[in-house]
């Protein structure tokens, strides 16, 4: 699960080919990986685990939703898409069928930063998915027809997705109150609109930009020979011309914080009314982000977090909730979504919520409930180094957010010494009157 990737603290060291090396030292927990960069600017991160025969690839670009133009809604998750249909050596969808075909799993994602390609194999079959993602990303075929046809093919699910959820629209109405311009509030599938409008050209120059080992992130985990794999990584993509250009990333520079706005949402295929909250953190880079998340445990985590316990359980006015913060580059929100039974109990769960918030806001949380959702933070913390396709999102993750490689010791630390007076202070801090709220209901 991407959005419970948390941050890595475990002993490591670490080997910057051409750059300077940490080594080991001698009573670390042995959990190592190396960080390298060929001279066309690919990074590559590499991590041994020999406890199964398997290998995880992620191919990682530095480009998501937030980098799109206006009037090209949704370009990057279309080149998601167009990155199965073929490229100069690879046949339309034999990519998926060359990973079915060995008994592998793949898939990708695309978030408002970053696009990520992954694939869990057999360690003998590493060379395979090595030649594949450097075909694709050479060579991508983006002749016309198979641009119009990939189009064509998620316009049909975008207006899917709009008949068959009827709280798409709330949720495309809360994020644009939240979030306070086009690169950070659009849908990543996009509009309607804008892909019909992308041309070839517009793609073309998308994948030239971004697309390249310059603006890319190659991670390999599992059971491989570290020498073995730098060499077969020099081999099929040290040739691959970079970027002549990759623009910054962007930047919000405006004022996050607006005053409280709330909006009603009405859809007539509603029949459980509910409602989207919505608090503006800021920065996902500072220390508030340590106690946030805790707060995201002690709110959401499980059937004995409060809300769950409260609006669910106990008093049945909730069929569902759910929500916890939502980083969207250098910008973070934390999100609320509740469904009622009927209007009138969406009201009264609305009052327990903001009950809620407010008793975190003026009274310390009991020792014993602070000691548990740490130890669920751990836990979940320790689950990303289980599994060779874990750890690689891991690694993947941090290294895109932008963190220091060589400064991930004592992060966990970071969570575990949250004490209750610090959990108020954030409280009151940001969760605020100045909040975003949609209802939503039927006609």
């Amino acid at each position: 699960n991407l959005k419970r990737l948390v941050i890595f603290c475990l002993m490591v060291h670490f080997v910057y080919t051409g750059f300077s090396q940490v080594k080991q030292t001698e009573g670390q927990e042995p959990f190592p990986f190396s960080v390298h960069s060929l001279k066309n600017g690919l990074t590559v991160i590499l991590s041994r685990d020999d406890n199964l025969p398997l290998v995880t690839v992620v191919c990682a670009y530095k480009v998501g939703s937030a980098y799109e133009k206006k009037g090209e809604a949704g370009m990057a998750h279309l080149l998601e898409n167009l990155m199965f249909m073929g490229s100069r050596n690879v046949g339309p969808m034999q990519h998926i069928r060359f990973i079915h075909r060995i008994g592998g799993e793949f898939n990708a994602v695309t978030s408002w930063d970053r696009t990520l390609y992954y694939q869990t194999v057999s360690s003998n079959q590493l060379p395979l998915v090595l030649w594949l993602e450097s075909d694709r990303m050479n060579s991508l075929n983006l002749e016309y027809s198979t641009v119009e046809e990939t189009k064509n093919l998620l316009i049909e699910t975008l207006k899917n997705q709009n008949k068959e959820d009827p709280f798409r629209e709330s949720m495309l109405v809360f994020d644009r109150l939240l979030y306070p311009d086009f690169a950070y509030n659009h849908p990543i599938i996009g509009s309607e609109e804008d892909l019909k409008s992308i041309t070839v050209k517009d793609v073309r120059n998308f994948y030239n930009t971004y697309y390249k080992p310059n603006n890319a992130v190659l991670c390999i985990t599992g059971n491989i020979d570290e020498e073995d794999t730098l060499n077969l990584v020099r081999k099929y993509f040290s040739t691959i011309d970079p970027s002549k250009n990759v623009p910054p990333a962007p930047s919000f520079k405006g004022d996050f914080t607006q005053e409280k706005q709330e909006q009603i949402s009405i859809n007539e295929a509603i029949t459980t009314p509910g409602f989207r909250l919505g608090y503006r953190i800021g920065s996902p880079y500072s220390n508030d982000f340590y106690i946030l998340s805790m707060i995201d445990y002690l709110l959401f985590s499980g059937e004995s977090s409060r809300l769950y316990k409260r609006l669910v359980k106990r008093n049945k006015l909730a069929l569902s909730i759910g929500g916890g913060i939502e980083k969207r580059r250098d910008l973070a929100a934390f999100k609320i979504f509740v469904l009622s039974n009927n209007e009138a109990t969406k009201e009264i769960a609305k009052k327990a919520l903001f009950s809620e918030i407010n008793r975190l806001k003026s009274y310390l949380i009991p020792d014993r409930e602070l000691i548990k959702i740490k130890n669920m933070y751990k836990s979940d913390y320790m689950e990303n180094f289980y599994s060779p396709e874990k750890r690689a999102l891991f690694l993947t993750q941090y290294y895109l957010s932008g963190n220091d490689i060589r400064d991930l010791r004592g992060e966990l630390n970071k969570y575990l010494r949250i004490n209750s007076s610090e959990i108020i202070g954030i409280m009151n801090r940001y969760f605020t009157e100045n909040h975003v709220l949609v209802e939503m209901r039927g006609k």
